[in-house]
């Protein structure tokens, strides 16, 4: 199939990115789907011993509010595929009862990243490893603090992480078996594909950097597709085809269109953690950098940069992964990212790329009001601030 790559889809309602959530009290009913759940697993955790509900609160702390972007996608799908809106209707419910899986598995995947990343704050509160180590110190437990903390936040995320099946098991029980078992299949293979991205991100970090920048930029593209683009747009996306009853050749259709968006989705945020706004990121400016995050925007730095070994490249080589990297020193790598061209080139990438989504988006089979709002979502995912 071959798509042009000349125009995009115009956003097709004035609603805002949180509006578009909003529609069809769809945030509402994804927000108590994930709330019933965790009222479940606190009764059950508290009935085992009320000293780990702690574990509980952490997780519910983390899912309050979100972008919940990734269940849009696939309840919008779902619609477009010519699913009901009607709450009575148990393939809707599924659909958000999906979606919240959808948001249970997130959360899992951001507790054990922000441990491997030693992040400090996650949406603008602590991070979950960070928030029990400072319980330890405080209280003057035995051992480690960071230890316990890392412990305690990897324990938490395999808690969610079954929560996220448990929930999925529960939407798909009412459903057809052919069904069923579609978006079953889909939603493991995306759990396989997050993490082994996870795995080839931290392989990336350990690996040799620099010596070929156009190598490093494809690695990091491999980490972003496999860990962030899947299951950000893509297999939400395809599993909302799936339980509409649109069959595996529209869910392949769909997925093909998440793909690049998925692809841009995440070279937004890479921009953004390097110059993002904290007081909307909920992340300090230049986390990315501190975490020494090799990034497809580092990579295209260094293969624009004239010199490698020259004062701008090692400005910013010594910096990634200095934990104590002040503002003044982000504000110096911003000078040379920007310097080299290389902002302007991601931000052309990420044009591209969505470009090539929209223009799948467009020759999909999809149905109003599903086509438009998956268009706007598409935007609002690309063309964000946080």
């Amino acid at each position: 199939m071959s798509v042009s790559p000349a125009r995009t889809s115009a956003p097709t309602s004035p609603l805002s990115p949180a509006a578009l959530v909003d529609a069809e009290h769809l945030r509402a009913d994804v927000d108590a789907a994930v709330a019933a759940h965790l009222a479940r697993l606190t009764a059950e955790v508290g009935a085992i011993s009320p000293s780990a509900e702690s574990m509980v609160e952490e997780a519910a702390g983390l899912l309050t509010g979100g972008k919940r972007l990734r269940a849009a996608f696939c309840y919008w799908s779902f619609r477009a595929h010519g699913g009901s809106a009607d709450p009575a209707d148990p393939a809707r419910t599924a659909a958000v009862r999906v979606g919240a899986a959808l948001e249970l598995f997130q959360a899992a995947a951001l507790l054990h990243d922000d441990v491997m990343d030693n992040s400090d704050t996650r949406r603008g509160r602590p991070t979950a490893h960070r928030a029990f180590a400072a319980r330890h110190a405080s209280a003057a437990w035995a051992g480690e603090p960071v230890r316990f903390g890392d412990s305690a936040a990897i324990l938490i995320g395999d808690l969610v992480l079954l929560a996220a099946q448990r929930e999925l098991s529960a939407a798909l029980a009412p459903l057809p078996a052919v069904v069923a078992d579609a978006a079953r299949a889909r939603f493991d293979t995306m759990q396989s594909e997050v993490v082994v991205g996870q795995f080839l991100d931290v392989l990336v970090q350990a690996e040799p950097w620099g010596q070929d920048p156009a190598a490093d930029e494809e690695r990091a593209r491999n980490v972003l597709r496999a860990k962030t683009a899947s299951y950000s747009v893509a297999a939400p996306l395809a599993l909302g085809a799936l339980l509409a009853g649109a069959g595996p050749r529209a869910a392949a259709e769909i997925e093909a269109a998440g793909q690049p968006l998925g692809e841009a989705f995440q070279l937004r945020d890479d921009v953004l953690g390097v110059f993002g706004d904290p007081a909307v990121t909920g992340k300090p400016a230049g986390d990315d950098l501190r975490e020494g995050k090799r990034t497809v925007i580092v990579a295209r730095t260094l293969a624009l940069l004239p010199d490698v070994d020259g004062p701008e490249a090692a400005v910013l080589v010594s910096a990634l992964g200095d934990p104590a990297l002040s503002d003044d020193d982000v504000a110096r790598v911003r000078e040379v990212i920007v310097g080299s061209g290389a902002l302007d080139a991601v931000e052309q990438l990420i044009t591209d790329l969505a470009v090539r989504g929209h223009a799948l988006l467009d020759l999909a089979d999809l149905t109003e009001p599903g086509r438009g709002l998956l268009t706007d979502l598409a935007h609002a995912a690309v063309d964000r601030a946080a």
